[in-house]
C-alpha cells in the first residue's frame, strides 16, 4: 500500500479551491451544498434517477475490488475479468433518495464507459461496455419500495460491439445507439427483427482525429424527429429513418475537439411549447485539440476550453453564437434545471482532458448559465460557492425530483486508490441546492397538490397548487409548468436529458381552485397546460412535472406521458 499524502500535499488539496475560484468569488455565495454519503462503497461512473425516487450508480467489474460487499456472501465469478476472476463486491449500487440509504447491486458484464435510457415503461436499458460487456443489453426495473429488484442481462444482444457510445430515445419508443470505439454506424434496441443489424454512419469516421474525439458524440432528438449528432468539432443532422444526412451544420469555431477525451458537454437547450417549432443546442467546455497527446506524452497539461456555442438547429441557416464561461472546464457536467431557463454546469477541472491522470486544478465552483439573458459575453453566467471534493475523470451530476442536484464520483485511477495520489477516488454523495430552493424562498415556493400521474399528448390536464405568499404570482410574474426526463450521467454527458415548458391554456395563468377555501398554508390554484403534442417533441416515458412561479420551481412530481 502507498503512503498516504504529505502534510504539505493535503495542505495544497485544501487551498486549491480558494485558489481555482478566485477572491472575486466567496464561499458564501447563493447555493448550498450537503454531503449525503461519505461513502456507498461504489464510484459513481455512470447514474440514472428512476421514475421511484431511487438512482442507480455503477461503475465498472474489472478496477478491482471495490469497498461495497455483494448481499448475502455472494461472488462473482469471471474468467474474461481482466482484474478478478473471483469478486465478492458491488460494483452498482441503488441510492434511495428519500431515505439517503443505499444498498448493493450485482451486475455480471462490464459495464465501463457504457450508454443507456429509459424506455417508455419507465424501465433502465443500458448498453455496451468493455469486455464481456461490450454487446451486452441490462436491465434493470424501477420497483416498489418493498421490492429488491436487481440487474437483468443479455450479454450478446446488440449486434456491434459498443465502447462510448450514446443513446437516444426515439419517438417510437426504441433507442438509437450510436458510434462507439471504432464504430462508425448505429443500431436500435429493441430489434425491429432478429436478423436486424446495424447501419452505416461516415460521419463519424470523417470526424475521427488521432486520439478519438468522437466518442460519445453529443446526440439530441430535434423536433423534427431528426437527429441532430455532434462529433469532434462537426455536427449534422441525420434522418435514421432513411439513413440520410439531411442538413451539415457549420463547424464549431475554433476548431477544438468537444467530445472524448475532449469532453466538453452537450444540452437541447429547453423546448419552449407543447408543438415546439424551434430546437437549439448548447455546447460548453472541452480540452484543446492536441491536449490529450500533450498530458500523456509530455505530462503538460493545457487549458482547458472556457467557450460555450449556441446553435439553434430548427433554422434554416443556423450559425454558432459564441461566448465564455468565468473559467475554463473541462469533464463538466452540465444538468437542466426544472424551472425551464436555467442550465447547472458542475464538476471537471481547468487543465487537461479526460484519461487516467491526465487533468490538472479541479473546477470547485459550479456556475449556472441563464438561456435568455441578453448582454455581452459571460453575462448569462452566475458562480456558486464551490463544493470541497475534487470532481475529476468519472464523475457524475443528475437532477432529482426535489430540486437538488446528486453530485457523485471521481476515479481518474485504473483502479481504486485513495493514497499517495494528487486526487483519490472518491466514493461520497454531495446534494447542490440551487438558489431557488434557499430558505427564504420557502413563502413563494409552489406546491403541487394534484395533478395526473398519466398524460396522453396533446391532451390538455390540470395542476393544482399552493403556494403560502399569494401575491408572490403577481411580483414574480408568470406562472409555467416545466417536464423533465431524467438524464443518465457518464462523462459529461446525460443522455436524454430533455426540458418542455408546456403552454398555458387561456389568457389567466392561474385561477382560484373551485369549491375550496383557502388552505392552512397558503391559498390553492389550478393552472391548466397542454401535454407535448407528440413524440418528437417529448418521447412517450416517464417525466418530472414542475409548476414553477417565475423562477422557482415547485417539488417535482412524476407523470408518464403516453402516445394515446
Amino acid at each position: 500500500m502507498s503512503p498516504p499524502p504529505t502534510p504539505t500535499l493535503l495542505l495544497f488539496l485544501l487551498l486549491l479551491p480558494l485558489l481555482l475560484i478566485g477572491p472575486s468569488t466567496a464561499l458564501d455565495r447563493p447555493g448550498r451544498w450537503e454531503l449525503l454519503q461519505r461513502s456507498i462503497g461504489v464510484s459513481a461512473m455512470h447514474m440514472q434517477l428512476m421514475p421511484n425516487d431511487r438512482v442507480i450508480i455503477f461503475d465498472r467489474t474489472d478496477f478491482g475490488p471495490s469497498n461495497l460487499s455483494l448481499p448475502s456472501g455472494q461472488c462473482r465469478r469471471d474468467d474474461n475479468d481482466t482484474a478478478l476472476k473471483l469478486d465478492c463486491t458491488a460494483h452498482s449500487a441503488e441510492y434511495d433518495v428519500p431515505s439517503n440509504s443505499f444498498r448493493p447491486l450485482t451486475i455480471l458484464t462490464d459495464t465501463w464507459c457504457s450508454s443507456a435510457s429509459l424506455d417508455p415503461d419507465g424501465r433502465l436499458v443500458q448498453t455496451g461496455g468493455f469486455n464481456d460487456g461490450d454487446r451486452a443489453v441490462r436491465f434493470f426495473r424501477a420497483c416498489a419500495p418493498e421490492r429488491a429488484c436487481d440487474w437483468e442481462e443479455l450479454p450478446l444482444a446488440l449486434a456491434a460491439r459498443r465502447w462510448y457510445a450514446t443513446n437516444q430515445i426515439l419517438p417510437d419508443g426504441r433507442a438509437v445507439i450510436v458510434g462507439g470505439r471504432r464504430q462508425f454506424n448505429y443500431e436500435f434496441y429493441p430489434k425491429s427483427s432478429g436478423a436486424e443489424g446495424t447501419y452505416r454512419l461516415p460521419f463519424l469516421q470523417e470526424t475521427m482525429s488521432a486520439s478519438e474525439d468522437n466518442l460519445y458524440p453529443f446526440v439530441h432528438l430535434n423536433v423534427d424527429g431528426n437527429l441532430f449528432i455532434f462529433a469532434n468539432n462537426r455536427a449534422i443532422l441525420l434522418d435514421y429513418s432513411s439513413n440520410m444526412v439531411v442538413k451539415s451544420f457549420p463547424r464549431m469555431p475554433g476548431e477544438d475537439p468537444r467530445n472524448y477525451p475532449s469532453s466538453g458537454s452537450s444540452v437541447l437547450m429547453p423546448l419552449n411549447g407543447s408543438s415546439a417549432a424551434e430546437a437549439e443546442v448548447l455546447i460548453c467546455g472541452g480540452a484543446r485539440a492536441g491536449a490529450y497527446e500533450e498530458a500523456l506524452k509530455k505530462k503538460t497539461y493545457l487549458r482547458a476550453l472556457i467557450t460555450c456555442g449556441r446553435l439553434r438547429i430548427s433554422d434554416a441557416s443556423p450559425a454558432w453564437a459564441m461566448e465564455e464561461m468565468p473559467t475554463a472546464r473541462v469533464m463538466g457536467d452540465m444538468v437542466l434545471m426544472p424551472n425551464g431557463k436555467e442550465v447547472l454546469i458542475v464538476n471537471g477541472a481547468a487543465e487537461g482532458t479526460a484519461g487516467w491522470e491526465l487533468a490538472r486544478s479541479p473546477v470547485m465552483a459550479p456556475v449556472m448559465y441563464r438561456f435568455d439573458n441578453g448582454g455581452s459575453s459571460g453575462s448569462r453566467f452566475s458562480v456558486f460557492g464551490g463544493s470541497d471534493v475534487p470532481r475529476m475523470y468519472h464523475s457524475t451530476a443528475v437532477l432529482l425530483r426535489d430540486g437538488r442536484v446528486l453530485v457523485g464520483g471521481s476515479n481518474p485511477h485504473v483502479n481504486y486508490n485513495f493514497y499517495g495520489v494528487l486526487f483519490p477516488t472518491e466514493l461520497s454523495l454531495e446534494a447542490f441546492s440551487p438558489p431557488y430552493l434557499d430558505r427564504s424562498l420557502c413563502d413563494e415556493r409552489p406546491t403541487i397538490v394534484e395533478s395526473p400521474q398519466e398524460v396522453g399528448h396533446g391532451r390538455r390536464f390540470s395542476v393544482g397548487f399552493t403556494v403560502r405568499d399569494g401575491s408572490s404570482l403577481t411580483v414574480r410574474g408568470t406562472v409555467s409548468v416545466t417536464v423533465v426526463a431524467p438524464g443518465f450521467a457518464t462523462h459529461a454527458l446525460a443522455m436524454n436529458q430533455r426540458v418542455v415548458v408546456l403552454d398555458v391554456v387561456g389568457t389567466a395563468s392561474v385561477k382560484r381552485r373551485r369549491g375550496r377555501k383557502d388552505l392552512a398554508d397558503g391559498a390553492a390554484y389550478d393552472v391548466e397546460v397542454v401535454a407535448p403534442a407528440n413524440g418528437k417533441v417529448a418521447p412517450a416515458g416517464y417525466y418530472m412535472l414542475f409548476l414553477v412561479n417565475g423562477d422557482l420551481p415547485s417539488e417535482g412530481v412524476w407523470v408518464r406521458i403516453t402516445n394515446s
